[in-house]
């Protein structure tokens, strides 16, 4: 029986994508050691999930810090002393210095609301709508230093339909990405993800393209 992978997430707001896997772990998706929750925002409601699960919560706010850095000198001697495998950032909103990025390379992913590499950073489905992209959705991946530009393990797909508004995208778009973070965070879990120099390696062979996620809630090889 593989052992409990012992998990981080770092989140800033209501913590829906936690609670998608907290409830995912709990009905037996995958083994999970849930060592902390880390917030940047006081009294966000990641933070209240995380203490209901009886999971420890480390919240500060940033303005008590000199700087950026400070801050993230902070918050990862938190994260450090609970000793990860895997860091998971669930809607996390603050970007990370580069030093702990390379520290935890390969060991850190994020979920992001857009088919990277197209729209990174904020207000992604307006800019999706404004494009005129057909498809929009959500990309779990790797983090670097290069702003939701680390390499991509899986995406879920949603179908931009006419009359669209960016809070009815969005909507739609979350519903996908919570069963997306489960599954990828179940692969990661079974030891079949991993980082190299070449990209990301899916049971030991390199991704030509992410993983897919189905109608099934599962992760598959593009076609």
């Amino acid at each position: 029986m593989t052992a409990p992978l012992r998990i981080a997430v770092l989140a800033s707001g209501r913590g829906s994508n936690l609670q998608a896997l907290l409830d995912a772990a709990r009905a037996g998706r995958f083994a999970a050691d849930w060592v902390g929750v880390f917030s940047d925002r006081p009294g966000a409601r990641a933070s209240e999930r995380a203490r209901a699960a009886g999971i420890p919560a480390w919240s500060q706010s940033p303005v008590e810090y000199p700087d950026r850095a400070a801050f993230d000198t902070a918050l990862f001697a938190a994260i450090e002393r609970v000793q990860p495998q895997l860091i998971v950032l669930a809607g996390y909103m603050r970007i990370l210095s580069d030093e702990h990025v390379r520290r935890w390379r390969g060991r850190m992913i994020n979920i992001h609301p857009s088919l990277l590499p197209r729209h990174p950073g904020l207000r992604t489905h307006a800019r999706a709508l404004a494009a005129g992209d057909a498809e929009h959705g959500a990309t779990v991946h790797f983090v670097t230093e290069e702003l939701d530009g680390g390499p991509p393990i899986a995406r879920a797909v949603v179908p931009v339909q006419d009359g669209d508004t960016p809070e009815a995208l969005a909507r739609r778009v979350l519903a996908r990405e919570h069963p997306l973070l489960v599954a990828s965070v179940a692969e990661f879990a079974a030891g079949r993800l991993a980082l190299d120099d070449a990209g990301v390696l899916h049971d030991g062979a390199l991704l030509a393209s992410p993983l897919q996620l189905g109608d099934d809630d599962r992760l598959h090889r593009a076609a």
